[in-house]
């Protein structure tokens, strides 16, 4: 069952500055008054439900506005996006790349920019709107994908793979050493994908609809991506990837310092 975050912290921070506005226009003025009419040397204390509201308002705002417009962690569970990305790696994810987005609602209220081919993007599936997955752009709206023999085209033009040489996996991705690592290269975005010795996956052409996105995992052979269930709608979208702030992988030994601070390309 999926926690939604941004609905926890939208009513924590109705909560917190509700309690806060209201004994301000309310309740502090007169608690003063009685106190300045029995000559108290000091105001009486705020209520201690006052005093929490006041102190955490602003805390959760402001983390509510950084997860929503600004940028959002995320973990990666699966080896689907191998070898760009391991089990284990914490993630950013920029939350403003492709439009600001109403918390909770996900109505995009500011236009920024839409996604490249190439872009490594956070998004809800829609077979699992529940999840958030995350794999590459291959298809932009109104392209045709072919996928053959590990082969990807776009428009009929194939998608150029040089080999770089076999792969060495740690940890839990141990059990993927001994897999083709290739460099692709998706119109001038470079990136590593990992091919296994066994019958292509997922063979056959794609057409993107319009407001829809093409995705796929860098593991081609070990990924549940488009060629399977289709299309990413726009709204749906909820970052672009770009940075490795935390690999924690107990059956590598804990955390792999020399992942901290990757550039995902």
């Amino acid at each position: 069952m999926r926690v939604d975050f941004a609905l926890i912290l939208v009513l924590l921070s109705v909560l917190t500055g509700l309690i806060w506005l209201l004994d301000h226009l309310f309740f502090a003025k007169p608690r003063r008054q009685r106190a300045a009419i029995a000559m108290a040397d000091n105001a009486p204390a705020e209520p201690v439900i006052v005093e929490y509201a006041r102190s955490f308002f602003p805390v959760i705002f402001a983390v509510l506005l950084i997860r929503s417009f600004l940028g959002e962690p995320f973990r990666i569970p699966s080896s689907s996006m191998m070898p760009t990305l391991l089990i284990g790696d914490f993630i950013l994810v920029n939350k403003f790349t492709y439009g600001l987005r109403l918390p909770v609602l996900n109505t995009k209220f500011i236009a920024l920019g839409e996604p490249k081919r190439g872009d490594v993007v956070v998004f809800r599936p829609p077979h699992h709107p529940d999840q958030d997955w995350i794999k590459r752009v291959i298809g932009l709206p109104g392209d045709r994908i072919g996928y053959h023999n590990k082969q990807i085209t776009v428009n009929g033009e194939p998608v150029p793979m040089q080999p770089v040489g076999i792969y060495i996996g740690v940890g839990q991705g141990r059990d993927h050493t001994g897999a083709k690592m290739l460099r692709e290269t998706l119109a001038d975005h470079e990136h590593l994908l990992l091919h296994r010795d066994q019958r292509s996956r997922g063979d056959g052409e794609f057409e993107v609809p319009p407001g829809h996105y093409f995705v796929m995992g860098d593991n081609r052979d070990n990924s549940e991506d488009g060629r399977f269930w289709g299309f990413v709608p726009e709204d749906h979208l909820v970052g672009r990837a770009f940075a490795i702030w935390m690999n924690w992988d107990n059956q590598a030994g804990g955390v792999d310092f020399s992942r901290l601070g990757t550039v995902i390309k």
